[in-house]
């Protein structure tokens, strides 16, 4: 149980399931080149590694390799045309939204997903106005796991990091927030990505549905 100043999200695979439009994006890239579309289930895991993960997964290529940065463009630019397609809230973030709002207690969301995306992302679920801050991984000189984007939004909210938790569905989430000195809460429902278990990253909770959130944080 935390007594918290602010609750920080994650965006992707956290508050929002956008692996349905990612893998679309991968799918698409697939199809132009005349290859089969890959099922959603392999594709979803690696919804966390961004663009990296899509095309490895997607065409089995990595950073380094021979024209990489232009099939990223090309997945970036088809990710971007269809955002807002398929992508939706996880099934009782809007709950757990409401009762964190009703505290009242700010929330607002770091992600590594650059402002390009997650602004209109944001907007399209109406979240905009709702979140007290929203950093982006190009809203500071570092992403995640790296601690300064969730520095930058305890700075914008005037709250100290101390008093902040930070809920999200990958490893470095949860070493950004500990470097921060924030409160960690590991989302099992999020894409969890290929790394280690998730009880294994040092969360100082792991959460199976969004309303355990509100146990922890005495708001039940």
């Amino acid at each position: 149980m935390l007594r918290a100043a602010a609750v920080l999200f994650d965006l992707d695979g956290t508050l929002v399931d956008s692996a349905p439009d990612l893998a679309g994006a991968a799918n698409e890239m697939r199809s132009a080149q005349g290859l089969e579309p890959l099922p959603y289930e392999r594709l979803r895991p690696m919804v966390g590694s961004g663009a990296r993960g899509m095309l490895g997964a997607a065409l089995g290529v990595a950073p380094g390799d021979a024209g990489f940065e232009a099939l990223r463009d090309e997945f970036l630019d088809r990710y971007e045309r269809r955002l807002t397609r398929e992508t939706a809230l996880f099934a009782n973030v809007e709950a757990l939204l409401r009762r964190i709002e009703a505290e009242p207690l700010r929330w607002g969301i770091v992600t590594n997903k650059a402002l390009r995306f997650a602004e209109p992302l944001v907007a399209a679920l109406a979240l905009a106005r709702r979140a007290s801050v929203l950093i982006g991984g190009d809203s500071t000189p570092h992403t995640k796991p790296h601690p300064e984007p969730l520095l930058e939004a305890a700075r914008r909210l005037g709250v100290d990091p101390a008093r902040c938790v930070y809920v999200g569905d990958d490893p470095r989430d949860m070493r950004a927030g500990r470097a921060a000195g924030m409160a960690t809460v590991a989302a099992a429902w999020g894409y969890l990505g290929a790394e280690e278990p998730i009880e294994h990253w040092g969360a100082d909770l792991v959460i199976e549905e969004p309303a355990a959130l509100l146990h922890w944080l005495d708001l039940a």
